[in-house]
């Protein structure tokens, strides 16, 4: 699937160092990657793994230390704030916690006109403005009406989620980057949080890269799983490769760790 379909993100050694001498920290280990467009990629592994870490390279918020990523078959450049401000058009991100995504002085409303705006809207009539809102607030079973004037702190973390997915969006990014997107909310709110995900795939084309320590979650979404320990990729391929037929010891350790509801618990492990 992935060979007919074009480069979209890839990554040769990736390396990311914190710190100097003893104090040397690994945290990304000379990864190589290729994302396909409108492929669903998902990075799976513990706390500590270097997942988040290989986040923030690719969006651009941390540097790397060794290695180079590259942007639709380009090497990323993203030295000054305006190349930054047009990489970022194409990669978004929906992060972990909902509660410390929004800056809380900004209303709901300039949240939203903010997308509008990046996306070279800005002369549009207001009116036309609270249309595109009021559709991405639909899109994600909200009311734009109920929300105007309200800031982000006065919503639910089901609701804020969304409201981070209405974003998405408006904004229509070639990639967007999930960290965890689910684990702060309930089950019910998460399978709804993962269809609209994948409804906005299927509408738009992007491609979709999951930051999990969930492999249930990993299998279910992906077209392709890359395995993370120790800030390296022990195991990649499809999903049914890496979670069906799993030949490392640790994604067999990983897989074996997800509770079964007709099996007794092993804790053993734990």
């Amino acid at each position: 699937m992935a060979d007919e379909k074009k480069l979209c993100l890839s990554g040769s050694g990736i390396t990311k160092v914190f710190g100097i001498g003893r104090q040397k920290t690994v945290a990304v280990d000379h990864v190589d990657f290729n994302f396909y467009e409108g492929e669903i990629i998902s990075i799976v592994g513990e706390s500590g793994s270097g997942k988040t870490t290989l986040a923030k390279m690719l969006l651009g918020l941390i540097s790397s230390t060794e290695g180079d990523i590259y942007f639709l078959g380009q090497k990323r450049d993203i030295s000054s704030q305006k190349k930054k401000q047009e990489y970022w058009k194409n990669i978004q991100a929906i992060f972990q916690d909902p509660f410390s995504s929004y800056n809380i002085f900004n209303k709901i409303d300039s949240v939203l006109l903010d997308c509008i705006h990046m996306r070279g809207g800005r002369k549009l009539p207001y009116a036309k403005k609270v249309e595109l809102m009021s559709e991405a607030c639909s899109f994600v079973n909200l009311k734009f009406e109920e929300l105007t004037n309200k800031y982000p702190f006065e919503l639910s973390g089901g609701q804020m989620q969304r409201l981070m997915i209405a974003r998405i969006f408006l904004l229509k990014p070639k990639i967007l980057l999930a960290d965890e997107p689910t684990s702060m909310i309930d089950a019910c709110s998460r399978a709804t949080i993962l269809d609209m995900l994948m409804q906005l795939r299927d509408e738009t084309g992007m491609t979709l890269i999951f930051i999990t320590h969930d492999i249930g979650l990993a299998y279910f979404v992906s077209d392709s799983v890359y395995i993370m320990e120790h800030g390296k990729f022990v195991e990649s391929g499809t999903a049914d490769e890496v979670i069906l037929h799993p030949k490392e010891v640790y994604t067999q350790r990983l897989i074996n760790d997800v509770p079964k509801i007709y099996e007794e618990w092993d804790l053993s492990t734990v």
